[in-house]
């Protein structure tokens, strides 16, 4: 046993689509959750600043008595956690492995879709690892940077949602994948009008669900699970407006989070 809490941390509000996962996979587990909302989007910055924006939250979530911390956000799991995964005691979950894993096992064509911020598609991590895999497999990967402010915004299902959907995936559609990867965890609230663009013949791979899987393997295999919850078993932490955190956050975990919000200095980490 060990009744360390699990860390998660996020540019913003989408890794609570990995906490949700997480909760329905170990409802057990005692969470603490930062989202950078004074610092999101990570996708449009430099490598450099994602970086420093990554290290500066593990160093955070190293405050608190965790056993891992979950990387639920796509940029920062592939563009920094391969260069910054030995620089800390403590494992360090990313979205990418167990996301890509889930991929190759469902594609029947070896045709893969991966969709994701820019910086996600520019460092290359998921082409990598699937063709570590296979190398005869093909991979079409679309940056979709208006993804994000529309799921921050509430724009679910819209009109204005759809035609940026139907403009971002046209041509990965016409290459006939036949799994497409969310490379993102703000990308699951977009799941309805992603999937009826794509097609039902399309599995759509939601990465925070596959690393919560992943985790609970993880913890399955070490006997590591909490035996005591915590009289605050699940805590978030922003680095901006906790109003409008506690609003939209409510939306994407689908449960009410009022009043367990706290804003934090993460310039000081």
């Amino acid at each position: 046993m060990n009744n360390k809490s699990i860390g998660v941390f996020d540019s913003g509000l989408g890794g609570l689509t990995a906490v949700k996962q997480i909760m329905n996979e170990l409802p057990n587990e005692n969470i603490i959750y930062f989202g950078d909302t004074g610092r999101v989007p990570y996708g449009t910055r430099s490598r450099e600043t994602i970086l420093k924006y990554t290290r500066g939250d593990i160093r955070f979530l190293q405050t608190f008595d965790v056993k891992v911390i979950v990387i639920a956000c796509g940029t920062a799991s592939s563009a920094a956690l391969p260069m910054i995964k030995n620089e800390f005691d403590i494992p360090i979950v990313g979205v990418i492995d167990a996301a890509v894993y889930a991929a190759v096992r469902a594609t029947k064509n070896k045709k893969i879709g991966v969709i994701g911020t820019s910086g996600t598609i520019k460092s290359g991590e998921y082409e990598k690892q699937i063709k570590e895999y296979d190398r005869d497999m093909k991979v079409y990967s679309k940056a979709c940077p208006m993804f994000v402010p529309l799921v921050e915004n509430g724009y679910f299902d819209s009109p204005v949602t759809k035609l940026i959907v139907e403009e971002y995936l046209e041509d990965i559609r016409n290459e006939g994948v036949d799994t497409l990867i969310l490379g993102c965890t703000h990308y699951p609230l977009l799941e309805k009008v992603i999937q009826e663009y794509m097609g039902n013949n399309v599995v759509l791979i939601n990465s925070g669900a596959e690393v919560a899987k992943y985790l609970k393997k993880k913890l399955d295999d070490e006997m590591s699970h909490s035996a005591v919850i915590d009289e605050n078993q699940y805590r978030y932490y922003v680095s901006d407006d906790v109003s409008s955190f506690e609003e939209l956050g409510g939306i994407f975990l689908e449960r009410e989070i009022n009043g367990q919000v706290n804003k934090i200095d993460i310039e000081k980490y």
